[in-house]
């Protein structure tokens, strides 16, 4: 029976990962074709952010929906509803006759990686129900999804090159494929409704708030922030959030229990999560640019150079789940964020000195950084919160890492520059600011998440 167990929990991380894969592959995929596309397309740099950022608005947007939609109605269930839409998307932005259309068909890859991300959290939450193995699970996992990161530049570069960039979302179709042929085969479904009702509302004011906020902050950048549709926008992003927090204190079965946040620990953990992404997200997007436009870089040079950050992220990944699952996660999380920010400060000199030897010891710090604090602050996140309520809890942190994402590259991505004004000043300005970032989410993380 223990040894059927112990096969079934294997198979259940087996196939989740092939959804995280396809996901995570994506977003870095993207970031070595962006001067194809936007040479082939007409998109300027604004366009560019829209293509990286459409998929992390609704992607984050819409998790604390599908997380509670899984919880309710089967995690299973709607993980495949999000595989299908997420393949059906690629085929789109594999099609796209314009940037606007591929905008819209990332897009819909968002809505799609949205049911995946959470649920895929929430299956491993209940297939590992011991604290420990589920550490050790969620290493793998985010393993897995470094893998994926390490395989999108080298590959995708690879690709770029050789077929063209709309190949780099064709490799989605066969991945998704068979990952949706394991999830139907090996992962039993799961939920704890427990007469809980669906808080429509709640999630129409949770995605229309996020959203608008991302909107705002992207349009800002290249419309000025004293413009009236920012301005109208920012404020509707406000009277969302508002009326959310009102709605869901007098919900019977709120969508976002806002009681969770007066756990420490959930709170520090999504916190430092979004920080984190915010500083990765905004350096790759920058990063790229410099070496694409400034160095010159064909989209194969720029993937081999950023395997040096993604490799050890990878490889050491599982390693610092084990961590995590032997010291808890306060330890890993504040010095894996440290080391994150050390490096970035390090690569802040890359182009002022165009120094490739400390090119690589930054991006391979930052690498071997965030591969200690990913699983650390993930297993921090869910285990702060019931198991029947391991969708919430995945949701929310899986939502604060992806806000902080588009929020990074809306933020500090406008910074580099546009066109023929693109600035080795800017690229340090937006790093720089990335590395502040990785610091305070550091110092969230030791002063607040306590061992576990």
């Amino acid at each position: 029976m223990m040894t059927s167990r112990r096969y079934a929990s294997k198979m259940t991380l087996l196939s989740v990962c092939f959804g995280l894969f396809m996901i995570q592959l994506d977003l870095t995929v993207v970031n070595v074709a962006l001067k194809s596309i936007q040479d082939n397309l007409h998109a300027d740099v604004a366009a560019l952010q829209w293509v990286v950022d459409a998929y992390a608005i609704l992607f984050s947007s819409l998790m604390l929906t599908t997380g509670d939609l899984g919880d309710i109605f089967g995690r299973r269930r709607i993980y495949t509803s999000g595989m299908v839409l997420f393949v059906l998307g690629s085929i789109a932005c594999a099609s796209a006759p314009s940037y606007v259309f591929l905008i819209v068909a990332r897009s819909l890859q968002g809505i799609g990686a949205a049911a995946v991300l959470p649920n895929s959290l929430a299956i491993l939450r209940n297939a590992f129900p011991d604290a420990r193995l589920r550490a050790r699970a969620i290493g793998w996992w985010a393993g897995v999804s470094g893998l994926a990161v390490v395989a999108g530049p080298t590959l995708g570069g690879w690709l770029v090159g050789t077929f063209g960039w709309r190949s780099v979302f064709w490799i989605n179709v066969p991945v998704g494929v068979l990952g949706l042929w394991l999830i139907l085969g090996f992962v039993s479904e799961s939920s704890h409704p427990q007469g809980r009702k669906l808080d429509i509302w709640g999630q129409v004011l949770a995605a229309s708030a996020l959203a608008s906020l991302i909107f705002a902050v992207i349009e800002g950048q290249s419309l000025g922030w004293g413009n009236i549709l920012v301005i109208v926008v920012f404020a509707w992003a406000v009277m969302s959030g508002v009326v959310l927090y009102v709605f869901e204190q007098r919900h019977a079965h709120p969508m976002l229990d806002f009681r969770f946040f007066r756990q420490p620990i959930f709170t520090a953990a999504n916190a430092a999560s979004g920080l984190m992404n915010f500083g990765v997200f905004a350096t790759l997007f920058a990063f790229s640019l410099y070496l694409l436009h400034i160095q010159q870089l064909s989209p194969e040079q720029v993937g081999l150079r950023l395997v040096v950050m993604f490799a050890p992220f990878a490889l050491s990944l599982p390693f610092g789940g084990r961590i995590t699952g032997h010291f808890g996660s306060r330890y890993p999380a504040a010095l894996g964020l440290g080391a994150t920010g050390a490096g970035m400060l390090l690569l802040c000199l890359v182009p002022l000195l165009a120094d490739d030897v400390l090119m690589f010891l930054a991006l391979f710090i930052i690498g071997l950084g965030l591969a200690a604090a990913t699983p650390a602050l993930v297993s921090a996140a869910i285990g702060a919160l019931p198991p029947e309520r391991s969708g919430a809890a995945s949701a929310f942190n899986n939502t604060s890492r992806q806000a902080g994402g588009a929020l990074g590259v809306a933020l500090l991505g406008g910074l580099v520059g546009v066109g023929a004004s693109l600035s080795s000043e800017g690229v340090v300005t937006a790093i720089f600011g990335s590395a502040v970032a990785l610091l305070l989410g550091s110092f969230i993380s030791w002063r607040f998440i306590h061992t576990d």
